[in-house]
């Protein structure tokens, strides 16, 4: 283990690094290659390769790499090594003492604890990523390791810290919850032997470099250190340089490029057709596509509009609630739905194979968000495409982002006929629309979205619906007549863009 105080870097070069082809050559336990054997984990990816490793001797590792290259097991088979190494002492140790003693030493104690605590700690940006780690975690640690503990905001108090009285060795969690449970003194980090910070120029961009400094500065001096992020910006810098010492330096390619499968398309056309080119786009497309929208509202009128036209959309930001965002993610996943409207919130906290298709409907309010945006898709070896939509007085814009960034986009003709919807597959089921903004309406119109959309939009609920939001006909600008009207979701919205700084709005979604 390394003391965390800093006095310089080790770079490696990955080309020099010691690799191997495959994860059975690695100087993994015969449990840990098993179980990534059973979970159909054969070779490891350049980051993987490189830095598991290094992490394995202890030291300290920053990696700086593309979105989809393997980052979260790059982290994770190191940290399950510690613990099983570990595993056989704190078992024989936990047996000396009464599980009433072990339990509540754990949390409300910490002082009497019988086992040898909390050894493992991975913070990361959003509950999104905090939950998909969680799923690799579960994957892989089998009957040898006792479950993870999840700390986000938006789900169960009780349910979280019973999982820690249980026993985890290994916590996930976003900082702004984790800084909540420390400051009430619910559990302690006595026994840590290694932090994770995961996308960690992400974090402070959301502004959680504050609650990340008080909670490093109450975890053991003398730790394992290992940090990844998608840039190297000075605020990483820094934290590296603070909290590591003689970190491995691991670069994997341009980390301000899209990668080079990825396809960069921009698209022009007028503002009220923008829906509309949105459309004709789809639905061309088999696989699963991301939308991305700069607000929430958008968020919300542009899947409303998707479902009344028959594509399977869900959505996800800020103002969901926490089932409604799982049910989201999961649907889109499983295959349910083949298209996820998201902000940028989303951006980086969504791990989803074989997403074919990046849509920009929005162009992101800060550049970098771009490559977070379109890195959802060529993940893997995979090709993708990733197409941004703009309108003519936008074009300084997407010029001063191509010099930002250093990127160039293919100018592609939009397809502007009318969009006309083909008839609905039956058992249609289409996301639930009810609006979810503060502190959460009850649904208006009963059990709305359980049934299929094509047996609501017969005679008498269609006209009702269309008197209710006259005035709003051509808001959406998809200039079907059958559905001429605008999402309930947009009734008395602002409908101009909301220019806010990330952070500000980025910390509290994830959050809440």
């Amino acid at each position: 283990m390394q003391n965390s105080n800093t006095t310089g870097v080790e770079t490696a070069s990955t080309n020099q690094a010691k690799t191997a082809t495959l994860f059975s050559e690695m100087p993994l336990s015969h449990y840990v290659k098993e179980r990534l054997a059973a979970a159909e984990f054969i070779v490891p990816t350049p980051v993987q390769a490189a830095s598991i490793p290094r992490s394995l001797e202890g030291k300290d590792v920053i990696a700086t790499a593309q979105t989809g290259t393997g980052k979260t097991l790059a982290f994770l088979i190191p940290v399950i090594e510690d613990l099983l190494k570990h595993e056989s002492a704190s078992s024989s140790h936990a047996h000396s003492h009464s599980d009433a003693t072990r339990i509540a030493g754990a949390v409300r104690n910490p002082s009497t604890t019988g086992n040898t605590g909390i050894a493992a700690l991975v913070l990361v940006p959003t509950r999104e990523l905090a939950m998909q780690v969680l799923d690799v975690y579960n994957t892989l640690r089998g009957k040898k390791l006792t479950p993870a503990a999840l700390v986000v905001g938006g789900l169960s108090e009780h349910g979280q810290l019973a999982a820690i009285r249980k026993g985890a060795k290994l916590i996930v969690a976003t900082p702004g919850r984790l800084e909540d449970y420390l400051d009430r003194k619910l559990f302690h980090f006595n026994n840590l032997r290694m932090l994770v910070l995961d996308e960690a120029d992400r974090m402070l961009d959301m502004g959680f470099l504050p609650a990340i400094r008080r909670i490093v500065s109450i975890l053991p001096k003398t730790r394992q250190t290992v940090c990844f992020s998608a840039t190297m910006e000075a605020s990483v810098a820094g934290l590296v340089k603070e909290y590591m010492k003689s970190p491995v330096r691991l670069t994997f390619g341009s980390t301000l490029k899209p990668s080079e499968n990825v396809k960069l398309q921009v698209l022009e056309v007028p503002a009220d057709s923008k829906i509309n080119a949105l459309k004709q786009l789809l639905a061309k497309e088999t696989g699963r596509v991301l939308v991305f929208s700069r607000t929430k509202r958008g968020t919300q009128r542009i899947a409303a509009s998707l479902n009344d036209d028959g594509f399977a959309a869900a959505q996800i930001h800020g103002d969901r609630s926490q089932s409604q965002r799982n049910a989201a993610l999961a649907g889109f996943q499983q295959g349910r739905y083949q298209i996820l409207v998201a902000t940028d919130v989303a951006s980086r906290g969504i791990h989803v194979q074989d997403i074919v298709h990046v849509i920009n409907y929005d162009l992101p309010e800060i550049a970098e968000n771009f490559i977070h945006r379109v890195g959802r898709t060529g993940r893997a070896g995979e090709k993708g495409v990733a197409s941004t939509l703009i309108t003519r007085d936008q074009r300084g814009e997407i010029f001063q982002m191509e010099r930002t960034l250093g990127l160039k986009m293919e100018k592609v003709q939009a397809n502007l006929e009318r969009y006309i919807a083909p008839p609905r597959k039956p058992g249609f089921r289409p996301e639930s629309q009810e609006e979810n903004f503060g502190n959460g309406q009850k649904q208006r119109h009963g059990r709305r979205g359980q049934r299929p959309f094509y047996e609501e939009r017969g005679g008498h609920n269609r006209h009702n619906r269309h008197n209710r939001q006259a005035g709003h006909s051509r808001h959406a600008g998809h200039g079907n007549s059958r559905h001429e009207h605008a999402p309930r979701a947009a009734q008395s919205q602002p409908q101009g863009p909301r220019f806010v700084l990330p952070g500000e709005t980025l910390q509290r979604h994830a959050e809440n």
